[in-house]
């Protein structure tokens, strides 16, 4: 018999007990999960909810108000979770911050439960600021339970994300059917259970992640943490009082006037933090270098998500609207055509894993540039599918599911070139001293592509079918021109890349 000897603490991180990893991303991986299949199951609704008939328990908004509030509730998600990150960076920790932020969140589908079109914005906003917190935290907490030796980190974020596309399976499933044989309040409520499943078990189970996370990293001074929660605190009354007043209809705002402000908005604070880290952050030639490549890196990212995210709006509605989605006498939620992209995910990204490694041991490494290029190219050319499928709907007819299940296959295939390569990118060619505010900066990113996303799925005429095919093809025109114009740069930008990395590996 051998003596067992106790591991010391600073191994823990290296114990291995959940699929060879540490026991808290068991942890993180189900609240993840629950609170993806809350988010995907509520977001798959909201444009067919606000377009739908009050007589059927809708808002019988017009498409193009519907699609601009899709758009800023995605962008301000994305958008929030700058200051949700500096919340737990500075005041609460990342524990208490996901915890809190997932109870916002179940309150948000709670009040999106009760069928009152007045306090619907009220859930929408409390899903918002929830998300803000949980979102960002939560997968900072992932990479927080490896050393940063661990060579298991790649394959532990990997898990996770296998736990996001699981959940949003769960979501639309469960909430697409209850939406449409039990009513959209009911499906709501789906929404808010999943998210209590999630919390009861964080809470159960929180000892695993053995104190990670449990304290800020970065805590302010006293005096500064209650000037912080000051104007946090004023932040909340503000917007409370403008809920309030819009309610009660004192005052009214144009959400697609206020959309494209935003848009707009979103755009010069991405330049402007940019530029102010790349003219005044006293960066080095060499970092300027990656700067440069990094920049082609977020404009891809920009433009592939405003393509990439009509899958809940205009997607989603011809899914509903022009798609034949009978089966024998059962009608298939329009929802679940969503669960494509998430099942594709699943499917095919232990392939593309095997990719990566398979030119890596060939020595072919593309330009971060190059390859989101090509993720965008690939994305542009599945609105190619819905060009055709638009042309059936314009005809009278209505499409086979398989014309969207195609086009979400090709989308799906843009992503796992682009994404996980982008979020790369920005580790490896961000100045080492700026690297988390270059993946605020980024994340900037997301929020672009969901706005225009939104502006341009507004577009979408419900009366006038026979504009859609030249919409879709003018989605591939622009993406692909785009898409080359960056391919070429990113050729360009590749020394500048190898140098960046050469000079990081000699620091």
């Amino acid at each position: 018999m051998t003596d067992t000897v106790a591991a010391p603490a600073a191994d823990l991180k290296n114990q291995a007990e959940f699929f060879g990893h540490p026991k808290g991303l068991r942890t993180l991986f189900f609240t993840e999960m629950w609170e993806r299949m809350s988010y995907y199951g509520m977001r798959g609704l909201l444009v067919l909810f606000m377009t739908d008939a009050m007589m059927t328990g809708g808002l019988e908004l017009t498409v193009i108000t519907a699609t601009s509030i899709y758009a800023l509730y995605t962008a301000f998600v994305y958008f929030m979770g700058l200051p949700g990150g500096w919340i737990a960076d500075r005041l609460m920790g990342s524990q208490r911050t996901v915890w809190y932020g997932g109870i916002i969140i179940m309150c948000g589908h709670i009040v999106l439960a009760i069928p009152n079109d007045k306090t619907f914005f009220i859930g929408m906003i409390l899903v918002v600021l929830g998300t803000g917190l949980l979102k960002p935290n939560i997968g900072a907490l992932v990479g927080q339970l490896y050393s940063a030796s661990d060579v298991r980190r790649d394959s532990g974020y990997a898990l996770y994300y296998m736990g996001i596309n699981i959940g949003s399976v769960i979501g639309y499933t469960v909430c697409g059917y209850l939406a449409q044989n039990a009513g959209w309040h009911w499906a709501f409520g789906a929404a808010a259970i999943g998210m209590a499943f999630g919390l009861i078990q964080f809470r159960l189970t929180s000892d695993s992640l053995k104190g990670e996370g449990a304290a800020p990293t970065q805590p302010l001074t006293p005096a500064g943490a209650r000037a912080a929660w000051a104007v946090i605190v004023g932040f909340l009354i503000t917007l409370a009082v403008l809920a309030g007043l819009l309610i009660s209809r004192t005052f009214s705002i144009d959400p697609v006037v206020i959309a494209r402000y935003t848009a707009v908005l979103f755009v010069l604070l991405f330049f402007i933090y940019f530029g102010g880290i790349f003219l005044l952050g006293n960066l080095s030639a060499v970092e300027k270098k990656g700067m440069w490549a990094l920049l082609v890196v977020c404009i891809a990212s920009a433009v592939f998500w405003s393509g990439f995210e009509q899958a809940g709006s205009s997607m989603n509605l011809f899914g509903r609207d022009y798609t034949d989605r009978m089966i024998g006498t059962f009608q298939i939620p329009t929802t679940w055509l969503q669960n494509a992209n998430s099942t594709f995910i699943i499917l095919l990204s232990p392939f593309f894993a095997a990719f990566w490694v398979w030119l890596g041991k060939r020595m072919i490494s593309p330009a971060y540039g190059v390859k989101c290029a090509v993720g965008l190219i690939i994305m542009a050319s599945g609105f190619i599918i819905m060009f055709f499928a638009a042309h059936i709907a314009a005809s009278g007819m209505l499409a086979a599911p398989y014309w969207l299940v195609m086009t979400y296959f090709v989308h799906t295939v843009g992503e796992l070139v682009l994404s996980p390569v982008a979020l790369s990118a920005v580790s490896k060619l961000s100045p080492k001293r700026f690297i988390g505010q270059m993946m605020g900066v980024f994340v900037l990113t997301y929020s672009i592509g969901n706005i225009i996303a939104g502006i341009f799925a507004g577009n979408f005429d419900p009366e006038n079918v026979a504009e859609m095919p030249g919409l879709y093809m003018q989605i591939v025109k622009v993406s692909v021109i785009l898409g080359i114009i960056l391919l070429l740069v990113g050729l360009a930008t590749k020394k500048w890349e190898t140098e960046v990395q050469s000079a990081k590996s000699s620091e």
